[in-house]
Protein backbone atom coordinates (compact mmCIF):
# COMPACT_ATOMS: atom_id res chain seq x y z
CA UNK A 1 0.00 0.00 0.00
CA UNK A 2 1.60 3.14 -1.60
CA UNK A 3 1.41 6.28 0.94
CA UNK A 4 -1.61 7.88 -0.73
CA UNK A 5 -3.31 5.07 -0.13
CA UNK A 6 -2.00 4.35 3.78
CA UNK A 7 -3.35 8.19 4.43
CA UNK A 8 -6.59 7.58 2.47
CA UNK A 9 -7.50 4.52 4.64
CA UNK A 10 -6.24 6.72 7.81
CA UNK A 11 -8.97 9.71 6.98
CA UNK A 12 -11.26 7.95 5.63
CA UNK A 13 -11.84 4.32 6.78
CA UNK A 14 -14.30 1.24 5.69
CA UNK A 15 -16.84 2.26 2.40
CA UNK A 16 -18.51 -0.39 1.22
CA UNK A 17 -19.00 -0.39 -2.51
CA UNK A 18 -22.52 -2.15 -2.73
CA UNK A 19 -23.76 0.93 -3.79
CA UNK A 20 -27.03 -0.37 -5.29
CA UNK A 21 -27.64 -2.74 -1.56
CA UNK A 22 -26.99 0.25 -0.12
CA UNK A 23 -29.89 2.36 -2.13
CA UNK A 24 -32.29 -0.77 -1.50
CA UNK A 25 -33.12 -0.76 1.99
CA UNK A 26 -33.42 3.27 2.40
CA UNK A 27 -36.22 3.14 -0.44
CA UNK A 28 -37.87 0.32 0.69
CA UNK A 29 -38.89 1.26 3.50
CA UNK A 30 -39.39 5.14 2.55
CA UNK A 31 -41.80 3.71 0.06
CA UNK A 32 -43.81 1.82 3.00
CA UNK A 33 -43.48 4.94 4.89
CA UNK A 34 -44.99 7.17 2.53
CA UNK A 35 -47.75 5.04 1.68
CA UNK A 36 -48.28 5.02 5.71
CA UNK A 37 -47.93 8.13 5.86
CA UNK A 38 -50.31 9.51 2.95
CA UNK A 39 -52.94 7.31 3.29
CA UNK A 40 -56.07 8.71 4.39
CA UNK A 41 -54.16 12.10 5.04
CA UNK A 42 -56.97 14.30 5.01
CA UNK A 43 -58.36 12.64 8.14
CA UNK A 44 -59.99 14.34 10.03
CA UNK A 45 -61.17 17.30 7.64
CA UNK A 46 -60.61 19.63 10.85
CA UNK A 47 -57.18 21.53 11.74
CA UNK A 48 -55.87 19.63 14.34
CA UNK A 49 -53.86 21.46 17.01
CA UNK A 50 -51.47 24.35 15.85
CA UNK A 51 -52.87 23.56 12.38
CA UNK A 52 -54.88 26.95 13.32
CA UNK A 53 -51.95 28.93 12.34
CA UNK A 54 -49.58 27.43 10.18
CA UNK A 55 -52.16 25.74 7.74
CA UNK A 56 -54.20 28.88 7.74
CA UNK A 57 -51.58 31.42 7.82
CA UNK A 58 -50.08 29.23 4.60
CA UNK A 59 -52.94 30.40 2.65
CA UNK A 60 -52.64 34.00 3.67
CA UNK A 61 -49.28 34.28 2.13
CA UNK A 62 -50.61 32.22 -0.96
CA UNK A 63 -52.70 34.92 -1.40
CA UNK A 64 -50.95 38.21 -0.07
CA UNK A 65 -47.90 37.20 0.39
CA UNK A 66 -47.59 37.61 4.46
CA UNK A 67 -49.48 36.67 7.33
CA UNK A 68 -52.70 38.02 7.71
CA UNK A 69 -54.60 38.62 10.73
CA UNK A 70 -57.85 36.96 10.95
CA UNK A 71 -61.61 38.19 11.13
CA UNK A 72 -62.15 37.13 15.20
CA UNK A 73 -60.61 34.07 17.10
CA UNK A 74 -59.51 30.98 15.92
CA UNK A 75 -62.68 29.24 17.58
CA UNK A 76 -64.90 31.35 15.31
CA UNK A 77 -62.73 31.08 12.55
CA UNK A 78 -61.74 27.37 12.20
CA UNK A 79 -64.94 26.23 11.76
CA UNK A 80 -65.48 28.96 8.56
CA UNK A 81 -62.21 28.11 7.06
CA UNK A 82 -62.48 23.85 7.17
CA UNK A 83 -65.86 24.39 5.36
CA UNK A 84 -64.16 25.91 2.51
CA UNK A 85 -64.55 29.54 3.49
CA UNK A 86 -61.36 31.40 2.80
CA UNK A 87 -62.45 34.98 3.46
CA UNK A 88 -60.96 34.64 6.84
CA UNK A 89 -58.40 37.41 6.73
CA UNK A 90 -58.31 41.62 7.21
CA UNK A 91 -57.11 42.43 3.48
CA UNK A 92 -54.74 44.94 5.15
CA UNK A 93 -53.50 44.31 8.49
CA UNK A 94 -50.70 42.19 8.73
CA UNK A 95 -50.64 39.21 11.94
CA UNK A 96 -47.53 39.59 14.18
CA UNK A 97 -46.51 35.81 14.01
CA UNK A 98 -43.19 34.47 16.09
CA UNK A 99 -41.97 32.12 13.86
CA UNK A 100 -40.45 32.38 10.42
CA UNK A 101 -41.80 31.93 6.57
CA UNK A 102 -39.78 28.65 5.74
CA UNK A 103 -42.13 26.14 7.10
CA UNK A 104 -45.61 28.04 6.31
CA UNK A 105 -44.12 28.91 2.25
CA UNK A 106 -43.57 24.94 2.44
CA UNK A 107 -47.16 24.39 3.43
CA UNK A 108 -48.56 26.88 1.21
CA UNK A 109 -46.89 24.18 -1.62
CA UNK A 110 -49.77 21.53 -0.81
CA UNK A 111 -52.10 23.90 -0.65
CA UNK A 112 -51.49 25.18 -3.99
CA UNK A 113 -51.16 21.64 -5.40
CA UNK A 114 -54.49 20.62 -4.33
CA UNK A 115 -56.28 23.52 -3.21
CA UNK A 116 -57.07 25.57 -0.07
CA UNK A 117 -59.61 23.76 1.37
CA UNK A 118 -58.19 20.38 0.81
CA UNK A 119 -57.27 19.05 3.95
CA UNK A 120 -54.91 16.36 2.00
CA UNK A 121 -52.87 19.47 0.83
CA UNK A 122 -52.57 20.82 4.48
CA UNK A 123 -50.77 18.42 4.87
CA UNK A 124 -48.84 17.11 1.77
CA UNK A 125 -45.92 18.73 2.52
CA UNK A 126 -44.97 17.59 5.66
CA UNK A 127 -45.80 14.07 4.59
CA UNK A 128 -43.66 14.52 1.69
CA UNK A 129 -40.96 15.88 3.79
CA UNK A 130 -41.50 12.73 6.45
CA UNK A 131 -41.19 10.09 3.53
CA UNK A 132 -37.95 11.38 1.95
CA UNK A 133 -36.36 11.73 5.97
CA UNK A 134 -36.66 8.22 5.81
CA UNK A 135 -34.33 7.45 2.72
CA UNK A 136 -32.29 10.26 3.88
CA UNK A 137 -31.66 8.71 7.37
CA UNK A 138 -30.82 5.21 5.90
CA UNK A 139 -28.24 6.68 3.46
CA UNK A 140 -27.17 8.42 6.69
CA UNK A 141 -26.61 5.67 8.60
CA UNK A 142 -25.13 3.44 6.09
CA UNK A 143 -22.08 6.48 5.50
CA UNK A 144 -21.40 6.86 9.16
CA UNK A 145 -21.51 3.03 9.78
CA UNK A 146 -20.31 1.59 6.60
CA UNK A 147 -23.16 -1.23 6.82
CA UNK A 148 -26.23 -1.33 3.75
CA UNK A 149 -27.83 -3.13 6.72
CA UNK A 150 -27.81 -0.71 9.42
CA UNK A 151 -28.93 1.74 6.67
CA UNK A 152 -31.72 0.00 5.95
CA UNK A 153 -32.63 -0.60 10.01
CA UNK A 154 -32.11 3.08 10.07
CA UNK A 155 -35.14 3.72 7.04
CA UNK A 156 -37.09 1.20 9.20
CA UNK A 157 -36.99 2.32 12.27
CA UNK A 158 -38.12 6.27 11.14
CA UNK A 159 -40.72 4.34 9.29
CA UNK A 160 -41.91 2.84 11.92
CA UNK A 161 -41.77 5.31 14.83
CA UNK A 162 -44.50 7.23 16.07
CA UNK A 163 -43.54 10.37 16.89
CA UNK A 164 -42.14 10.66 13.57
CA UNK A 165 -45.23 9.26 11.52
CA UNK A 166 -47.66 11.60 13.65
CA UNK A 167 -45.48 14.94 12.45
CA UNK A 168 -45.83 13.47 9.38
CA UNK A 169 -49.47 13.70 8.67
CA UNK A 170 -49.87 16.82 10.72
CA UNK A 171 -49.39 20.54 9.06
CA UNK A 172 -46.44 21.65 11.69
CA UNK A 173 -43.63 23.29 11.68
CA UNK A 174 -40.90 21.64 13.77
CA UNK A 175 -40.95 18.70 11.34
CA UNK A 176 -39.69 20.78 8.58
CA UNK A 177 -36.87 22.20 11.12
CA UNK A 178 -36.27 18.38 11.20
CA UNK A 179 -35.87 17.79 7.49
CA UNK A 180 -33.47 20.85 7.35
CA UNK A 181 -31.29 19.78 9.81
CA UNK A 182 -31.20 16.36 8.73
CA UNK A 183 -29.94 17.21 5.55
CA UNK A 184 -27.40 19.68 6.73
CA UNK A 185 -25.67 16.55 8.84
CA UNK A 186 -25.99 14.42 6.08
CA UNK A 187 -24.62 17.38 3.76
CA UNK A 188 -21.65 17.65 6.26
CA UNK A 189 -21.25 13.57 6.43
CA UNK A 190 -19.98 13.83 2.30
CA UNK A 191 -18.15 17.24 3.35
CA UNK A 192 -16.18 15.45 5.74
CA UNK A 193 -15.23 12.58 3.18
CA UNK A 194 -14.78 15.08 0.33
CA UNK A 195 -12.13 17.31 2.29
CA UNK A 196 -10.56 14.12 3.60
CA UNK A 197 -10.41 12.64 -0.01
CA UNK A 198 -8.72 15.82 -1.16
CA UNK A 199 -6.50 16.01 2.15
CA UNK A 200 -5.18 12.65 1.39
CA UNK A 201 -4.03 13.49 -1.89
CA UNK A 202 -2.50 16.57 -1.50
CA UNK A 203 -0.50 15.22 1.58
CA UNK A 204 0.53 12.23 -0.45
CA UNK A 205 2.08 14.52 -3.42
CA UNK A 206 3.30 16.97 -1.82
CA UNK A 207 4.48 15.53 2.08
CA UNK A 208 3.37 17.87 5.54
CA UNK A 209 3.15 21.24 3.15
CA UNK A 210 0.18 19.54 1.14
CA UNK A 211 -0.75 18.48 4.68
CA UNK A 212 -1.03 21.82 5.84
CA UNK A 213 -2.76 23.06 2.78
CA UNK A 214 -5.80 25.53 3.12
CA UNK A 215 -9.32 23.49 1.05
CA UNK A 216 -11.21 26.78 0.01
CA UNK A 217 -13.99 25.27 -1.83
CA UNK A 218 -16.19 23.24 0.21
CA UNK A 219 -18.73 23.27 -1.98
CA UNK A 220 -20.96 20.42 0.33
CA UNK A 221 -20.42 22.75 3.81
CA UNK A 222 -22.24 25.41 1.66
CA UNK A 223 -25.16 23.04 1.02
CA UNK A 224 -25.14 22.16 4.75
CA UNK A 225 -25.35 25.66 5.69
CA UNK A 226 -28.21 26.42 3.29
CA UNK A 227 -30.36 23.66 4.48
CA UNK A 228 -29.05 25.33 8.24
CA UNK A 229 -30.38 29.01 6.42
CA UNK A 230 -33.63 27.31 5.64
CA UNK A 231 -33.77 25.28 9.49
CA UNK A 232 -33.20 28.90 10.95
CA UNK A 233 -35.95 30.93 8.42
CA UNK A 234 -38.51 27.73 9.80
CA UNK A 235 -38.22 28.23 13.43
CA UNK A 236 -35.32 30.12 15.42
CA UNK A 237 -34.57 26.95 16.96
CA UNK A 238 -32.51 25.53 13.91
CA UNK A 239 -29.93 28.39 15.11
CA UNK A 240 -28.94 26.08 17.92
CA UNK A 241 -28.15 23.04 15.04
CA UNK A 242 -25.84 25.55 13.21
CA UNK A 243 -23.66 26.00 16.70
CA UNK A 244 -23.86 22.09 17.20
CA UNK A 245 -22.87 21.10 13.75
CA UNK A 246 -20.77 24.60 12.80
CA UNK A 247 -18.56 23.09 16.14
CA UNK A 248 -18.75 19.56 14.73
CA UNK A 249 -17.47 19.80 11.73
CA UNK A 250 -14.32 21.78 13.16
CA UNK A 251 -13.72 19.29 15.49
CA UNK A 252 -13.96 16.94 11.81
CA UNK A 253 -11.37 19.49 10.34
CA UNK A 254 -8.84 19.12 13.81
CA UNK A 255 -8.79 15.41 13.35
CA UNK A 256 -7.97 15.45 9.87
CA UNK A 257 -5.42 17.64 9.81
CA UNK A 258 -3.94 15.26 13.11
CA UNK A 259 -4.64 12.31 10.94
CA UNK A 260 -2.78 13.90 7.60
CA UNK A 261 0.28 14.18 10.03
CA UNK A 262 -0.10 18.07 9.20
CA UNK A 263 2.47 20.66 11.32
CA UNK A 264 0.64 22.53 14.26
CA UNK A 265 -2.75 20.54 13.36
CA UNK A 266 -4.27 22.13 16.14
CA UNK A 267 -3.95 25.44 15.14
CA UNK A 268 -4.16 24.83 11.57
CA UNK A 269 -7.20 23.00 12.13
CA UNK A 270 -8.71 26.44 14.41
CA UNK A 271 -7.19 29.19 12.41
CA UNK A 272 -7.30 27.86 9.09
CA UNK A 273 -10.17 25.69 8.67
CA UNK A 274 -12.04 26.62 12.10
CA UNK A 275 -12.24 30.83 10.87
CA UNK A 276 -13.06 30.08 7.03
CA UNK A 277 -15.88 27.67 8.18
CA UNK A 278 -17.05 30.00 10.33
CA UNK A 279 -17.40 32.97 7.73
CA UNK A 280 -18.75 31.02 4.65
CA UNK A 281 -21.05 28.96 7.05
CA UNK A 282 -22.34 32.18 8.56
CA UNK A 283 -22.67 33.96 5.39
CA UNK A 284 -24.86 31.50 3.83
CA UNK A 285 -27.10 31.18 6.39
CA UNK A 286 -27.60 34.86 7.39
CA UNK A 287 -28.07 35.36 3.50
CA UNK A 288 -30.87 32.17 3.40
CA UNK A 289 -32.43 33.55 5.93
CA UNK A 290 -33.03 37.22 4.88
CA UNK A 291 -33.89 35.77 1.67
CA UNK A 292 -36.92 33.65 3.34
CA UNK A 293 -38.51 37.10 3.71
CA UNK A 294 -38.70 38.36 0.43
CA UNK A 295 -42.53 38.07 0.67
CA UNK A 296 -42.30 40.55 3.80
CA UNK A 297 -40.07 42.94 2.46
CA UNK A 298 -42.23 42.88 -1.52
CA UNK A 299 -45.30 43.64 0.57
CA UNK A 300 -47.04 47.07 2.58
CA UNK A 301 -49.13 45.18 4.77
CA UNK A 302 -46.96 42.57 6.57
CA UNK A 303 -46.40 43.13 10.24
CA UNK A 304 -44.12 45.99 10.95
CA UNK A 305 -43.50 46.52 7.62
CA UNK A 306 -43.39 50.55 7.93
CA UNK A 307 -41.85 50.64 11.42
CA UNK A 308 -38.96 52.35 10.43
CA UNK A 309 -41.34 54.76 8.65
CA UNK A 310 -43.32 55.67 11.40
CA UNK A 311 -40.69 55.71 14.04
CA UNK A 312 -38.02 57.77 12.69
CA UNK A 313 -35.35 57.91 14.90
CA UNK A 314 -35.96 54.93 16.82
CA UNK A 315 -34.24 51.83 16.26
CA UNK A 316 -31.20 50.37 14.75
CA UNK A 317 -30.12 53.54 12.58
CA UNK A 318 -27.37 52.62 10.87
CA UNK A 319 -29.13 49.49 9.04
CA UNK A 320 -32.31 50.51 5.71
CA UNK A 321 -35.40 51.38 6.56
CA UNK A 322 -37.10 47.91 5.57
CA UNK A 323 -34.20 45.89 7.92
CA UNK A 324 -34.56 48.56 10.98
CA UNK A 325 -38.29 47.40 10.77
CA UNK A 326 -37.36 43.51 10.63
CA UNK A 327 -35.27 44.04 13.30
CA UNK A 328 -37.93 45.34 15.26
CA UNK A 329 -39.96 42.49 14.18
CA UNK A 330 -37.57 40.47 15.85
CA UNK A 331 -37.26 42.28 19.09
CA UNK A 332 -41.05 41.63 19.50
CA UNK A 333 -40.63 38.50 18.34
CA UNK A 334 -38.02 37.42 21.48
CA UNK A 335 -40.39 39.09 23.59
CA UNK A 336 -43.25 36.78 23.44
CA UNK A 337 -41.01 33.76 23.25
CA UNK A 338 -39.04 34.76 26.24
CA UNK A 339 -42.19 35.42 27.96
CA UNK A 340 -44.41 32.99 27.11
CA UNK A 341 -44.57 31.41 30.55
CA UNK A 342 -48.49 30.70 30.76
CA UNK A 343 -49.50 27.27 31.88
CA UNK A 344 -50.46 24.47 29.23
CA UNK A 345 -52.04 20.97 30.34
CA UNK A 346 -49.55 19.44 28.04
CA UNK A 347 -46.47 21.56 28.90
CA UNK A 348 -43.61 18.94 29.81
CA UNK A 349 -40.15 19.21 31.04
CA UNK A 350 -37.42 18.20 28.86
CA UNK A 351 -35.69 16.01 31.41
CA UNK A 352 -38.48 14.14 30.71
CA UNK A 353 -38.48 14.04 26.98
CA UNK A 354 -36.56 11.29 26.10
CA UNK A 355 -39.28 8.82 28.10
CA UNK A 356 -42.03 10.64 26.54
CA UNK A 357 -43.19 10.96 30.10
CA UNK A 358 -45.88 13.61 29.05
CA UNK A 359 -46.84 13.54 25.03
CA UNK A 360 -48.68 16.19 23.53
CA UNK A 361 -52.57 15.62 22.58
CA UNK A 362 -53.01 17.06 18.98
CA UNK A 363 -56.46 16.23 19.03
CA UNK A 364 -59.45 14.28 21.30
CA UNK A 365 -62.94 13.78 20.37
CA UNK A 366 -65.92 11.95 22.40
CA UNK A 367 -68.14 9.62 20.18
CA UNK A 368 -71.01 8.46 21.38
CA UNK A 369 -72.89 5.15 20.53
CA UNK A 370 -74.22 5.40 16.71
CA UNK A 371 -72.02 8.61 15.75
CA UNK A 372 -68.69 7.60 13.01
CA UNK A 373 -69.27 4.06 13.54
CA UNK A 374 -69.32 3.73 17.18
CA UNK A 375 -70.62 0.55 18.62
CA UNK A 376 -70.23 0.97 22.37
CA UNK A 377 -71.59 3.75 25.13
CA UNK A 378 -68.67 5.52 24.28
CA UNK A 379 -65.68 6.15 21.65
CA UNK A 380 -62.47 7.79 21.47
CA UNK A 381 -60.88 9.49 18.15
CA UNK A 382 -57.75 10.87 19.07
CA UNK A 383 -54.46 11.67 17.61
CA UNK A 384 -51.46 11.61 20.26
CA UNK A 385 -47.57 12.39 19.43
CA UNK A 386 -46.75 9.47 21.63
CA UNK A 387 -43.06 8.37 20.60
CA UNK A 388 -42.45 4.46 19.79
CA UNK A 389 -41.28 4.01 23.59
CA UNK A 390 -39.63 0.38 21.97
CA UNK A 391 -37.47 3.13 20.58
CA UNK A 392 -37.35 6.22 22.68
CA UNK A 393 -36.63 4.52 25.64
CA UNK A 394 -33.64 2.42 24.13
CA UNK A 395 -32.25 5.24 22.95
CA UNK A 396 -32.33 6.64 26.40
CA UNK A 397 -30.13 4.08 27.31
CA UNK A 398 -27.89 4.56 24.57
CA UNK A 399 -26.95 8.15 25.27
CA UNK A 400 -24.40 6.81 28.10
CA UNK A 401 -23.02 4.01 25.32
CA UNK A 402 -22.94 7.18 23.10
CA UNK A 403 -20.89 9.30 25.54
CA UNK A 404 -18.68 6.27 26.58
CA UNK A 405 -17.79 5.88 22.78
CA UNK A 406 -16.58 9.38 22.28
CA UNK A 407 -15.06 9.93 25.27
CA UNK A 408 -13.20 7.20 25.86
CA UNK A 409 -12.85 5.40 22.41
CA UNK A 410 -12.96 8.46 19.96
CA UNK A 411 -15.82 7.02 18.14
CA UNK A 412 -16.54 10.10 15.68
CA UNK A 413 -19.77 8.48 15.00
CA UNK A 414 -21.29 8.45 18.59
CA UNK A 415 -19.72 11.84 19.09
CA UNK A 416 -21.79 13.08 15.23
CA UNK A 417 -24.89 11.60 16.69
CA UNK A 418 -24.25 13.10 20.39
CA UNK A 419 -23.75 16.69 18.31
CA UNK A 420 -27.44 16.22 17.06
CA UNK A 421 -29.26 15.62 20.53
CA UNK A 422 -26.98 18.96 21.36
CA UNK A 423 -28.34 20.88 18.73
CA UNK A 424 -32.17 19.70 19.36
CA UNK A 425 -32.31 18.36 22.74
CA UNK A 426 -29.57 20.45 25.12
CA UNK A 427 -30.95 23.79 24.33
CA UNK A 428 -34.21 23.33 26.23
CA UNK A 429 -32.58 22.59 29.62
CA UNK A 430 -32.06 26.68 29.80
CA UNK A 431 -35.23 27.60 28.35
CA UNK A 432 -37.27 25.64 31.15
CA UNK A 433 -38.89 28.99 32.54
CA UNK A 434 -40.85 28.62 29.43
CA UNK A 435 -43.91 26.85 28.37
CA UNK A 436 -42.73 23.89 26.43
CA UNK A 437 -43.91 21.01 25.02
CA UNK A 438 -42.43 17.35 24.47
CA UNK A 439 -43.36 17.64 20.63
CA UNK A 440 -40.35 19.28 20.24
CA UNK A 441 -38.61 16.40 20.21
CA UNK A 442 -39.20 15.61 16.45
CA UNK A 443 -36.73 17.78 15.41
CA UNK A 444 -33.65 15.86 16.83
CA UNK A 445 -35.45 12.33 15.88
CA UNK A 446 -33.01 11.62 13.53
CA UNK A 447 -30.37 11.40 16.05
CA UNK A 448 -32.32 9.34 18.55
CA UNK A 449 -32.85 6.55 15.35
CA UNK A 450 -29.07 6.84 14.76
CA UNK A 451 -28.54 6.19 18.43
CA UNK A 452 -30.51 2.80 18.31
CA UNK A 453 -28.97 1.87 15.16
CA UNK A 454 -25.49 2.44 16.80
CA UNK A 455 -26.59 0.23 20.08
CA UNK A 456 -27.93 -2.53 17.09
CA UNK A 457 -24.53 -2.38 15.53
CA UNK A 458 -23.23 -3.22 19.05
CA UNK A 459 -25.26 -5.96 19.35
CA UNK A 460 -24.46 -7.55 15.74
CA UNK A 461 -20.97 -7.41 16.34
CA UNK A 462 -17.82 -6.76 14.41
CA UNK A 463 -18.22 -8.16 10.88
CA UNK A 464 -15.07 -10.24 11.75
CA UNK A 465 -16.70 -11.54 14.98
CA UNK A 466 -17.26 -15.40 15.16
CA UNK A 467 -20.02 -16.95 12.81
CA UNK A 468 -22.44 -17.77 15.96
CA UNK A 469 -22.14 -14.74 17.65
CA UNK A 470 -23.13 -12.76 14.34
CA UNK A 471 -26.21 -15.03 14.31
CA UNK A 472 -27.01 -14.57 18.00
CA UNK A 473 -26.65 -10.21 17.11
CA UNK A 474 -28.72 -11.05 14.08
CA UNK A 475 -31.44 -12.89 16.17
CA UNK A 476 -31.06 -9.79 19.23
CA UNK A 477 -31.43 -7.85 16.14
CA UNK A 478 -34.32 -9.16 14.53
CA UNK A 479 -36.77 -10.00 17.55
CA UNK A 480 -35.94 -5.93 18.23
CA UNK A 481 -37.32 -4.67 14.97
CA UNK A 482 -40.24 -7.14 15.44
CA UNK A 483 -41.03 -5.53 18.82
CA UNK A 484 -40.91 -2.11 17.02
CA UNK A 485 -43.71 -3.52 14.44
CA UNK A 486 -46.10 -4.47 16.98
CA UNK A 487 -45.46 -1.49 18.84
CA UNK A 488 -46.31 0.52 15.58
CA UNK A 489 -49.82 -1.08 14.69
CA UNK A 490 -50.40 -1.37 18.13
CA UNK A 491 -50.84 2.60 18.35
CA UNK A 492 -51.99 2.65 15.25
CA UNK A 493 -55.51 3.80 16.23
CA UNK A 494 -54.48 6.72 18.33
CA UNK A 495 -51.86 8.20 15.68
CA UNK A 496 -54.55 8.35 13.15
CA UNK A 497 -57.71 9.77 14.90
CA UNK A 498 -59.51 5.84 14.50
CA UNK A 499 -63.06 5.63 16.61
CA UNK A 500 -62.23 3.17 19.04
CA UNK A 501 -63.67 2.00 22.17
CA UNK A 502 -62.95 4.47 25.34
CA UNK A 503 -61.04 1.36 27.02
CA UNK A 504 -59.21 0.41 24.10
CA UNK A 505 -58.02 4.15 24.51
CA UNK A 506 -56.89 3.44 27.66
CA UNK A 507 -55.49 0.77 27.15
CA UNK A 508 -52.93 2.52 25.53
CA UNK A 509 -52.59 5.21 28.03
CA UNK A 510 -49.94 2.92 29.63
CA UNK A 511 -49.25 5.74 32.44
CA UNK A 512 -51.71 8.97 33.76
CA UNK A 513 -49.32 11.45 32.66
CA UNK A 514 -49.71 10.06 28.81
CA UNK A 515 -53.94 11.21 29.37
Amino acid sequence: MDRGEQLRARLLGFRPTDALWGWAGPLLFAAIGGILRFWALGRPHQLVFDETYYVKQGVSMLEYGVEMRWKGEGEKVDPLFTTGNLDVFKSTEGDMVVHPPVGKWIIAGGEWLFGPTSSFGWRFAVALLGTLSILMVGRIARRMFGSSWLGAIASFLMAFEGHHFVHSRTGLLDIIVMFFALAAFGALLIDRDWSRERLAARAAARGVRGAGAMLWWRPWRLVAALSLGLACGTKWSGLYFFAAFGLMTVFWDLGARRAAGTRHWALTGLFKDGVWAFVTMTVVVLGTYLASWTGWFATKTGYNRTWAMDHPGEGVQWLPPALRSLWQYHVQAYEFHAGLTSPHTYQSNPWSWMIQSRPTSFFYENKAMGVDGCEVDKCSKAITSLGSVSIWWLATAALFFLVWHWAMRRDWRAGAILAGFVGGWLPWFFLQHRTIFTFYTISFEPWVILAVVFMLGLALGPPGAEARRRRLGHLVVGAYLLLVLANFAFYWPVWTAQVIPYDHWRWRMWFPSWV
